[in-house]
């Protein structure tokens, strides 16, 4: 069995975890970033939906979490 030392170690490390950093990118940072596409999005998917109609007994209705009071 072939052990990594110097260089090649480093090199090993270094795509472990860029690899972990391409694979979190685009789930993570990209949303927080971009919220406005986000938003977008969440408006078009709940454009005939009415919420008083779904929403269960007594619980108030849902509201933007990123609107501010």
């Amino acid at each position: 069995m072939v052990f990594l030392r110097g260089w090649r170690y480093a090199a090993f490390i270094s795509c472990i975890v860029g690899g972990i950093g391409v694979a979190l990118y685009p789930i993570i940072v990209e949303p927080m970033m971009n919220v406005e596409k986000y938003k977008e999005i969440q408006k078009h998917n709940r454009a005939g939906i009415n919420q008083e109609e779904i929403q269960p007994g007594n619980m108030k209705v849902w509201s933007d979490p990123f609107g501010r009071k």
